[in-house]
C-alpha cells in the first residue's frame, strides 16, 4: 500500500514538473502580442537634446488618478527615446493618451520657425543599412493643420513626415489615440516595414522661442 502511494506521488510530481516546464517553455517561446511602457518607464528612456532641455517629470493626474508624464518646454527641444527593435508583425497597433495644457506661439507650424508642438509621438524605421536611411512619423497635436493632414518636416524633408492627429478644436482634455503603425508607414512611405527601430516622445518650443506644456500616459503596442 505504501509503495503504491509513493509511486502515485512520484508520478504526480513528475507530471506536474513536466507541465510546469511545458508552460515555461511556451511562455518563453510564444510571440509577444503586447508591449507596454508606463510613464515611469518612459521617464527612464534615453534623453536626446536638440536645443536645450524640455523638462519631463511624473505627476499625479487628478482626472485619471494615475501618474502621467508632464512635459514643459521653455524655448527648448529634447525628447525621450526608446531605441530597440519592435516587431510590427506581432504588435502593429500603438495606443496612448495625451493632452495639451499650453500651445507654443507659432505663426506657421509647417515652417522651420514654427516647427514646435506641445506633444509629439515619434516612430522611427530604417530604410537601409545606415542611420542616415532612417525614416520617421511624428504624430502631433497641431494648432493650424486639420486633423488627418500630413506634411514633410521642414528640417528633414520627406524622411520625417508630420501627421496631425488633433488640433486646437479638440480642447485641452485627455484624448485616446490608437494607430496601426504598419499601415501608417505604408501609407506615407509606400512600402512595408517589419521593425520599428525607435519610439519617442517630445515636446518642444525652441524654434518659436516660446513655451509649451503637454502630458502623456503609457505607450502600448498590441496585436490588434
Amino acid at each position: 500500500m505504501l509503495t503504491r502511494t509513493l509511486c502515485a506521488a512520484t508520478l504526480y510530481t513528475a507530471t506536474l514538473y513536466t507541465a510546469i516546464l511545458g508552460c515555461l517553455f511556451w511562455a518563453l517561446s510564444a510571440p509577444v502580442f503586447a508591449l507596454a511602457f508606463s510613464p515611469a518607464v518612459m521617464l527612464g528612456w534615453e534623453p536626446k537634446s536638440f536645443a536645450g532641455d524640455t523638462e519631463y517629470r511624473l505627476v499625479l493626474d487628478p482626472q485619471l488618478q494615475q501618474q502621467v508624464i508632464r512635459a514643459s518646454s521653455r524655448a527648448a527641444a529634447s525628447g525621450l527615446f526608446y531605441e530597440q527593435r519592435i516587431d510590427l508583425d506581432a504588435t502593429p497597433w500603438l495606443s496612448w493618451r495625451w493632452r495639451v495644457e499650453q500651445f507654443p506661439t507659432v505663426a506657421n507650424e509647417r515652417d522651420k520657425a514654427g516647427d514646435d508642438f506641445s506633444v509629439r509621438v515619434y516612430v522611427v524605421v530604417r530604410d537601409g543599412w545606415t542611420r542616415l536611411s532612417s525614416k520617421a512619423i511624428s504624430y502631433v497635436w497641431a494648432q493650424q493643420a486639420e486633423v488627418g493632414q500630413a506634411w514633410e518636416n521642414p528640417f528633414a524633408g520627406d524622411k520625417a513626415m508630420m501627421w496631425a492627429l488633433r488640433n486646437r478644436q479638440d480642447g485641452d482634455g485627455w484624448v485616446n489615440e490608437k494607430r496601426n503603425i504598419k499601415a501608417d508607414l505604408r501609407r506615407l512611405f509606400g512600402k512595408d516595414f517589419r521593425y520599428l527601430e525607435a519610439v519617442a516622445i517630445m515636446s518642444d518650443a525652441d524654434n518659436s522661442k516660446s513655451s509649451a506644456i503637454g502630458y502623456y500616459t503609457s505607450l502600448v503596442f498590441t496585436r490588434d
